[in-house]
């Protein structure tokens, strides 16, 4: 049943909530906030509180500013954590033009305008991400270091896994806000830390990460820790990724499944891989999205680098897990959270859409470790690489006119140019490596 503006009414005022946070994404995917009174929350719920988007990197020019927060029911909840007196809530929200248009630089109306097209094709997505971070002390001053305060190993527990109290915390202010959590563990790196949550709707699902990454900062600040999701923060020890699990359903059926195919995949889920695989180059861009994200994506530490598919190869960029029937669903490997949850979602939404109308075939899976093989064996099986570098990756983009399209005029300019920017600055600085490196001997 859905929820109306006088449920969201009612549990405020049971709730004690004094405040409300309307929260949305910008371009580059940092959560937003403008926060308003409960006096304020029946104004709120019509879809009436202005804001000055002028102000938010990527969204408008100061000539066309005003835009207004259209808040969605579904998202509404109490934070777990209180200040002295009254509640805290919150609402995610869609940005829409005075004229009452959604705006065409809203990451969030980017992604329901591809679930449209899905479900003009009586399909829709469930997906269910995977994102890794680390818990990093913080020094006297309060500023984040590097320094971890574990030891822990994959899936290690107390007493080596100094930061096991504050992942418990976030997983029980995760249950808290109806975070249905799968799973958590420590991960392969010190410091490092995975929590999975369950499959939901896409939209949701994107919802739940821009969330989940707010909770996570909070509740680590709170133990004196900071949390990143920056995707290779130490030199040596694996990166952050954000595995992205995904399913098509029609009719409540799950789509990617044929209980009558070798490897009980559907027809439409080979075209799908076959999308992923094509558009992967661009979708990159999205997914990957910082010149960071690259330090991660190199062979060796269990990042995927090469272009393929398999069931049971992890060297591979998608990966077909082994459950089947509801749970048949395909694997993308590459995303990492410092990704927007909304694009990276739009993005490979619509690849798999466009596999599926020009039924692009996936090729063959590779079974074999791709780490393993030689140049010439990959260039001999037809397995090519992801882009090696931020700006490579945009070039990818440009190129794409399928992924492109799917960004929209606005959001496309705006990203390419924050990327460009951000890689001349970083490719014309002088950094501590080549210091070492060249100083002493030149």
């Amino acid at each position: 049943m859905a929820i109306t503006k006088e449920d969201i009414l009612k549990k405020a005022k049971e709730l004690n909530v004094k405040f409300i946070r309307l929260q949305f994404v910008d371009i580059l995917g940092i959560i937003k906030n403008v926060a308003i009174t409960v006096e304020q929350l029946p104004t709120a719920l019509d879809g009436q509180i202005m804001f000055d988007g002028s102000s938010i990197e990527g969204f408008t020019r100061i000539n066309e500013s005003d835009m207004y927060l259209k808040p969605d029911y579904d998202t509404f909840t109490v934070f777990p954590w209180r200040p002295s007196e009254g509640g805290v809530a919150r609402l995610m929200c869609d940005i829409y033009t005075p004229e009452g248009e959604p705006f065409s630089g809203c990451p969030r109306s980017t992604l329901k305008k591809v679930m449209e097209e899905a479900r003009e094709m009586n399909l829709e997505m469930f997906a269910g991400p995977e994102p890794e971070f680390f818990l990093f002390e913080r020094d006297e001053n309060g500023e984040p270091t590097t320094i971890t305060h574990d030891k822990g190993g994959y899936f290690d527990l107390s007493p080596i896994d100094l930061g096991e109290n504050a992942r418990r915390d976030i997983v029980l202010a995760l249950e808290e806000m109806n975070f249905n959590v799968e799973a958590s563990h420590h991960e392969v790196a010190p410091g490092q830390h995975e929590i999975d949550f369950a499959y939901t709707p896409v939209l949701r699902t994107a919802d739940n990460i821009a969330t989940f990454k707010f909770v996570t900062k909070t509740i680590a600040l709170n133990h004196n820790l900071h949390a990143t999701f920056m995707p290779k923060p130490i030199f040596g020890e694996n990166g952050s990724g954000m595995h992205v699990h995904q399913s098509l359903y029609r009719g409540g059926e799950n789509a990617f499944y044929d209980p009558d195919d070798e490897l009980q995949l559907s027809e439409l889920a080979y075209y799908y891989i076959g999308g992923l695989l094509k558009h992967s180059p661009a979708i990159t861009t999205i997914t990957n999205p910082t010149v960071n994200s690259y330090k991660r994506l190199v062979p060796g530490y269990e990042a995927p680098v090469y272009i393929s598919w398999s069931t049971q190869n992890r060297s591979a960029l998608v990966r077909v897990p082994s459950a089947r029937g509801k749970g048949t669903r395909v694997e993308l490997r590459n995303p990492d959270p410092s990704a927007n949850p909304y694009l990276a979602m739009a993005v490979m939404l619509k690849a798999g859409l466009d596999g599926i109308k020009n039924k692009i075939e996936p090729g063959e899976q590779t079974t074999k470790n791709i780490y393993d093989m030689t140049s010439r064996e990959r260039i001999d099986r037809g397995i090519e690489s992801l882009p090696a570098n931020i700006i490579e990756a945009v070039n990818h983009l440009k190129n794409d006119a399928v992924i492109r399209d799917t960004l929209g005029k606005h959001i496309y300019d705006h990203f390419v140019r924050a990327k460009k920017i951000e890689w001349d600055v970083y490719r014309t600085q002088v950094h501590q490596w080549e210091l070492d490196q060249y100083l002493l001997t030149f």
